[in-house]
């Protein structure tokens, strides 16, 4: 992973300082919550619901051992004892005093992390694929072109008033991970006729109010142009960008009001004149972040104690096909760590869990960890022959639950339960379903299936893109959920298909019930997906399940 230089140290250090004495002039009164707003949201610093908030950055989400412990530390000394893992693979701490925040950035510092750039009108922490320099189908690790971007728009004096918020995401896998085509950029690393590695560029995908796919504005974009060709869209969208409405304000809008090819002239236009300003100083960059990406030393061990678990425990057994997946190095897994425990918070992690998987990832896992994009902890560098072990430990706090990719691997935003612009609650619906299928025993039997709930329009459950997708709104002073079916976040994405009238919150539940029912009598075989099923069959069956039940309760009534 990247080590800070000299420059970043002192970087960070100096933004540190600067904000400490804003949090002071703030606390005396010298400056107005106003003034102040803009100067925390530099610094990760949210006014929620209940308290503040604290955004921290976890680059394309790579953490190592001493991060994830000190990222514990904090949670005990300056918040309640948990963080909650993010789909911006961030961490967010949901209860700090204002007057602890200074102290809270300089202990990140200590481990050479931050909070820059998780908020404002700025270019915000790059995402990358979770499985990133481990995934056996990938062309190569995006993690060294999400560090570069990440120096690149950090500070860029460019780009620090934007629109609006403006979200990067990579993956160098054929099969996206990263929701790269539900973001303002996305880029897919890809090899032409002769061999080369480039980019395929996405531009103007994103969720909330107005979810759009992105669409492909360069099919193929040599490594070497990466950063003056991101500049160049960059650029566009801040001259082109609507500023008079924030609703309208995102790349997405003005891709859609401008049209895909006016905008791709303007960016060639651009690109043209920057290319030559980069001098392929930004290579000379490159090259060295690579090298701090090196994978590690991997071993040549038996897998004798994974192959004699897996066939006389059942419960590791279950465990390991739900969440471990394939290594391309011979001999290893990826393995999944669920932060969805039936009934629990999705992506909330305790202080001593961060310190066990940190436990975890220092001997048995190159001292990696990830944060998913799915609010999960992933170990991406597991010989077989530790997975035992690695599940035992698990299961001491919690963490063993079987079920990635499952009904109950449900994303949740905070909803109304912490964010000051949610409009229902997320969270107890994520619960009461995980809970009501684990009383039914047929996850398993449902298999691959999203759920994804968002508490507003603002879309950060990323519901837009679920198998099923719900939003809570705000009916008359009543919380509703509107349910949409058929999203996708993966490299098929499309955005899901709104089902009709929303639902009470005690009708929620048994409206996915009637949904996974209606796909269990659907399918075709036990080997059907429900969205393949979905697709297949259409939205004519899951409504009539829906709203036929519905009008003839109400008759009888």
């Amino acid at each position: 992973m990247y080590r800070y230089t000299d420059f970043d140290t002192a970087f960070v250090a100096e933004r540190n300082a600067q904000f400490r004495a804003q949090v002071e002039r703030r606390i005396d009164g010298s400056l107005t919550e106003d003034e102040f707003k803009p100067l925390r949201l530099m610094n990760g610093l949210y006014l929620q619901l209940h308290a503040y908030m604290l955004r921290v950055a976890v680059p394309y989400g790579t953490l190592n051992s001493a991060q994830m412990r000190q990222l514990a530390m904090i949670a005990d000394r300056w918040d309640k004892g948990y963080g909650h893992f993010t789909t911006r693979q961030n961490i967010q701490f949901n209860w700090p005093k204002l007057r602890d925040v200074p102290d809270m950035l300089d202990a990140l510092a200590e481990v050479q992390m931050h909070a820059i750039q998780t908020s404002g009108n700025t270019i915000r922490n790059v995402t990358a694929d979770h499985f990133a320099g481990a995934a056996a189908d990938e062309i190569a690790d995006p993690r060294p072109v999400a560090e570069l971007i990440r120096q690149w728009s950090t500070d860029h004096p460019e780009f620090q008033f934007l629109p609006r918020k403006f979200k990067v995401a990579v993956t160098g896998s054929p099969n996206d991970r990263a929701v790269t085509k539900a973001h303002d950029i996305g880029l897919r690393m890809v090899r032409n006729d002769a061999g080369d590695a480039g980019f395929e560029v996405i531009v103007g995908g994103g969720l909330g109010r107005t979810p759009m796919i992105g669409k492909i504005i360069n099919s193929f974009l040599p490594e070497a142009d990466l950063l003056p060709y991101l500049e160049a869209i960059v650029s566009v969208w801040n001259l082109l960008g609507r500023r008079d409405n924030k609703y309208k304000s995102r790349i997405k809008i003005t891709v859609h009001e401008h049209g895909l090819d006016d905008i791709r002239a303007r960016v060639e236009e651009r690109f043209a004149l920057l290319k030559s300003a980069f001098t392929g100083i930004d290579q000379q960059l490159y090259a060295g972040i690579k090298a701090d990406f090196a994978p590690p030393a991997f071993s040549t061990r038996d897998t004798g104690p994974f192959d004699l678990s897996y066939a006389n425990d059942p419960v590791f057994r279950a465990w390991v096909d739900s969440n471990v997946n394939a290594h391309r190095a011979p001999g290893y897994a990826i393995a999944q760590i669920s932060l969805k425990a039936h009934g629990a918070t999705p992506g909330d992690a305790t202080s001593d869990q961060m310190r066990l998987m940190a436990d975890l990832a220092a001997q048995y896992g190159h001292d990696e960890l990830r944060v998913s994009h799915e609010q999960n902890i992933v170990l991406p560098h597991v010989h077989k022959a530790d997975l035992p072990a690695v599940h035992a430990a698990l299961k001491t706090l919690g963490l063993a639950t079987a079920n990635i990719g499952k009904i109950s691997d449900i994303i949740a935003c905070p909803g109304m339960d912490y964010c000051a612009l949610a409009t229902a609650r997320s969270i107890p619906v994520a619960q009461e379903i995980a809970t009501r299928y684990n009383e039914l025993k047929l996850e398993n039997d449902i298999g691959d299936l999203k759920i994804k709930i968002s508490g507003c329009i603002n879309a950060c459950g990323h519901h837009h893109v679920g198998h099923i997708g719900i939003l809570g709104l705000d009916r008359a002073g009543v919380e509703n959920y509107q349910i949409t079916l058929g999203g996708d976040h993966t490299e098929t994405a499309q955005v899901g298909q709104r089902t009709g009238p929303g639902f009470a919150y005690d009708e929620i539940v048994p409206a996915v019930e009637r949904i996974v029912d209606t796909y269990l009598s659907e399918r075709t075989d036990a080997d059907e997906t429900f969205i393949d099923t979905f697709r297949r069959v259409g939205m004519t069956p899951f409504k009539t399940a829906l709203y036929g039940e519905a009008e003839k309760r109400a008759k009888a009534a």
